[in-house]
């Protein structure tokens, strides 16, 4: 792959069915039809064709928090000069890299790592890390609390009718009361569907049966399982220029400890929020965001981060490409497997 991507242009039509998906990537298609304001099959061949360019692809996506699956940590590298691609096309290929871009600003990469303790977390950063010769310095925080993630983003593009029809509530995961109960563990038929919705989370529940060697209902009653325990939310993998956004950055916030839960309810509802979440370190709030346009900036910069409660300091880092979301790559990278 060549650093910077490409947008296929896509048509109205298109984008309607990427909205739907968003708002529900299991929908029926005649759901998504109703929204698209085109027939079944026309839906049905428009996101066939979508798939086979590699514009919209949709996975099923385990929850760290409700499965104790591991813990995330963003972490901010400084390539060496003229290392930058090369690095990033390095550690895309790390299974724990859930999510990867190559940015400009203070940072050169942002890469997101799951870790499932502490001792794996160590060895991840400091002495396994792929590339780490190529590597001028890093800066690392650990996500506490989330806000709001990419499952849940809203593209604007359908009417509130919509998000009513497709999604089961309008009330964020995240705050619902269930949400602070102890994680899950997943039995070995849920990690085993899991493993099969992270590849495709359009996949019918029979082929899922059938592949796994299990019966329909029982392969049905673990996905209904994981579903109503959000223990598997299905994330749609398009690149935001795709649906009208032609800038993507990552914000790093710093702001006072009194004012963080306010501040970070205010940013999460912004239309443009696709990720937020409280952190450690000196950026206590991070996001990752979308825009129409860079010179939207200006104004998001003034009129939103500079209203936020208890700000002290701001960084934004702009996006150039991304390699990997949701541990899936993206954007035409693929990874070397020989």
């Amino acid at each position: 792959m060549n650093p910077g991507q490409h947008v296929e242009p896509v048509d109205e039509v298109d984008r309607r069915i990427i909205a739907a998906l968003q708002l529900s990537g299991r929908a029926s298609w005649s759901a998504i039809a109703r929204w698209a304001g085109a027939s079944e099959t026309t839906v049905q061949r428009r996101f066939a064709a979508l798939h086979e360019r590699g514009l919209v692809r949709v996975v099923g996506v385990v929850d760290l928090d409700r499965t104790a699956a591991g813990s995330s940590m963003l972490v901010r590298i400084q390539a060496k000069p003229g290392k930058g691609w090369e690095l990033a096309e390095q550690l895309a290929t790390h299974p724990d890299a859930r999510f990867l871009a190559v940015v400009t600003g203070t940072a050169d990469l942002i890469v997101d790592f799951v870790a499932h303790d502490n001792d794996e977390l160590l060895r991840l950063l400091f002495t396994d890390l792929p590339g780490a010769g190529l590597i001028a310095g890093t800066e690392s925080v650990a996500v506490i609390r989330t806000f709001t993630t990419a499952p849940a983003w809203d593209t604007g593009l359908l009417p509130d009718e919509a998000v009513d029809d497709l999604r089961r509530s309008r009330v964020p995961a995240y705050e619902r009361a269930e949400w602070g109960k102890p994680a899950r563990e997943l039995s070995e038929l849920e990690r085993a569907v899991a493993e099969q919705l992270a590849a495709d989370g359009r996949l019918p529940v029979s082929v899922i049966a059938r592949r796994l060697g299990c019966s329909e209902s029982s392969a049905s009653r673990a996905l209904d399982r994981l579903l109503s325990s959000y223990s598997v939310q299905f994330r749609t993998l398009v690149e935001p220029g795709v649906l009208g956004y032609g800038v993507e950055f990552m914000l790093w916030l710093s702001i006072h400890p009194g004012r963080l839960d306010e501040a970070g309810r205010r940013l999460a509802e912004h239309p443009g929020t696709k990720f937020l979440a409280a952190a450690t370190g000196r950026f206590n709030l991070v996001g990752q965001m979308v825009l129409p346009a860079k010179a939207d900036l200006f104004g998001y910069t003034t009129e939103v981060i500079g209203t936020l409660p208890g700000l002290h300091a701001s960084d934004i880092t702009l996006h150039l490409a991304t390699l990997k979301r949701a541990w899936t790559p993206v954007g035409g990278f693929e990874p070397d497997r020989t």
